[in-house]
């Protein structure tokens, strides 16, 4: 009984620290967006070289009119 306890409080503390993150990376896509000037695709949350980042994707409209252009950038969460 208590192996089963302890299972469900680890998946809980896992899943409760990636939707803190996913929340966190979600402010910091809104924020990329305003400053690049552009429209907020997508925000992915992941790990790189053992630090939470967000992976942050902006659609930025060209000066002429032109096509957009993809801007992709990582950003360090937190």
């Amino acid at each position: 009984m208590m192996k089963k306890y302890l299972v469900f409080l680890t998946l809980f503390t896992l899943l409760g620290a990636s939707s803190a993150l996913a929340a966190e990376c979600s402010t910091v896509g809104r924020q990329v967006a305003d400053e690049q000037g552009g429209e907020l695709v997508k925000v992915t949350p992941a790990v790189e070289k053992g630090r939470d980042v967000c992976i942050v994707v902006v659609l930025v409209q060209s000066a002429d009119g032109g096509k957009p252009s993809r801007v992709e950038v990582a950003v360090p969460a937190g």
